[in-house]
């Protein structure tokens, strides 16, 4: 039988965390219980306002005013880049990056670039972020990235449709969702591969059902928006939710491991889809090109 996890959070004075989409449900507890345990804490948000707000009640939950807050947009990958540089020079050192904001549309939206808004904004977007500041991840070493996921990608049983990534032949928003969440737990096992022995982990999560602002935002209606708001009562709170990324982030039991999927702060296996290393390279390849069609450079 595993055993079970330690739930306290380990000290991380002196350790410098970027959690995108820091500014409300997991993304936001994610960011107070690492801001309380002494992380230099810088969130990111794509509004201005919301993000200023998340920001004070952080700094007051976690009694800490070491965290700082970075404006960009993941959908949009002239904004990811804008965002990444300015992260770059505010901190000298990256020692965890959480990937956490992620979105479910109703309907099929194409951001700046061209491409699906769901695909965009929950693995591309991640995807380029990740990618721009891989260096100063492996330059602060020991580091940690950390990819929200969800169970929503053993939907995706039959895997990623490559020759459809931007759901141009129907769009079903859990069917995207689905496979975005698929992409972003191929994404961490292979950027485990691919940094492995730099001193750098890569592991995904499901955080659990949990009650946020999630699907609220005009992001979602019909039979789904009815749904949550008819299982909302029985779902977990954003701080219980956010314990495996913070576990993921903080905790020595994981220092060393990688390419890992969790649940409840235990390992678990994925959908056999998400196990798909060769669906894994197929995915960073087309990645890359997608990025930098979009950005007119390779990366």
């Amino acid at each position: 039988m595993t055993p079970a996890p330690n739930d306290g959070v380990t000290p991380m004075d002196g350790r410098t965390v970027i959690i995108t989409g820091g500014n409300s449900g997991v993304g936001k507890a994610t960011a107070t219980a690492l801001a309380a345990a002494g992380a230099r804490t810088v969130i990111t948000a794509r509004n201005e306002s919301r993000g200023q707000q998340a920001l004070a009640d952080i700094r007051r939950s976690s009694g800490s005013n070491n965290v700082d807050l970075v404006v960009f947009d993941l959908a949009d990958l002239a904004s990811v880049r804008q965002g990444a540089a300015e992260l770059l020079a505010r901190c000298k050192d990256v020692h965890v990056l959480v990937n956490n904001a992620g979105l479910v549309l109703s309907d099929r939206i194409e951001t700046n670039d061209g491409y699906e808004s769901t695909f965009a904004t929950n693995h591309l977007g991640p995807f380029l972020l990740t990618q721009l500041l891989t260096e100063r991840l492996v330059g602060s070493a020991p580091a940690r990235v950390v990819t929200v996921s969800s169970a929503a990608h053993s939907s995706a049983r039959t895997g990623l449709d490559f020759d459809d990534l931007q759901s141009e032949r129907g769009y079903s928003q859990m069917r995207a969702y689905a496979r975005s969440k698929l992409a972003n737990i191929l994404f961490a096992g292979e950027l485990a591969r691919r940094l492995s022995g730099t001193g750098v982990t890569s592991n995904a999560l499901h955080p659990g059902v949990v009650a946020t602002r999630f699907a609220q935002d005009d992001d979602t209606s019909g039979v789904m928006a009815f749904g949550i708001k008819l299982i909302r009562p029985f779902i977990l709170t954003p701080d219980k939710g956010a314990r495996t990324s913070v576990y993921l982030a903080s905790s020595p039991e994981v220092a060393d491991v990688t390419g890992k999927y969790f649940v409840k702060c235990r390992q678990k296996a994925p959908s056999a889809a998400a196990r798909d290393q060769a669906a894994a390279l197929r995915l960073w390849s087309i990645s890359e090109e997608l990025v930098g069609t979009a950005t007119g450079e390779a990366r």
